[in-house]
């Protein structure tokens, strides 16, 4: 079982980086969260139930962040796009092309 064992101290380092990139999210990068692990073998899966539950709720929380993070960008971006067709237009107006 040190296969899993390891498999799953890699996953409670995931979720330590998952909160330090859900601070970049906020400086204007969304990144989705990864995907919950499920192993394949049913004895592994009921061994570590309690901890696959956990990651997918942590899934469904960070998902929504992250939808919520894109619709942020996504207006922003738009917002900028009307800016510069807007500055555009100034600039071919003074330069007469």
């Amino acid at each position: 079982m040190l296969n899993w064992r390891s498999h799953w101290f890699r996953a409670g380092a995931g979720i330590v980086l998952t909160g330090v990139f859900a601070s970049v999210a906020a400086a204007g990068t969304c990144l989705a969260p990864p995907r919950p692990f499920v192993p394949s073998d049913p004895n592994a899966a009921r061994e570590y139930a309690d901890l696959i539950r956990q990651d997918f709720e942590l899934y469904i929380r960070e998902i929504q962040s992250y939808f919520l993070c894109l619709e942020v960008e996504r207006t922003r971006a738009f917002e900028e796009a009307r800016e510069v067709s807007e500055e555009y237009g100034r600039f071919l107006a003074v330069t007469h092309d």
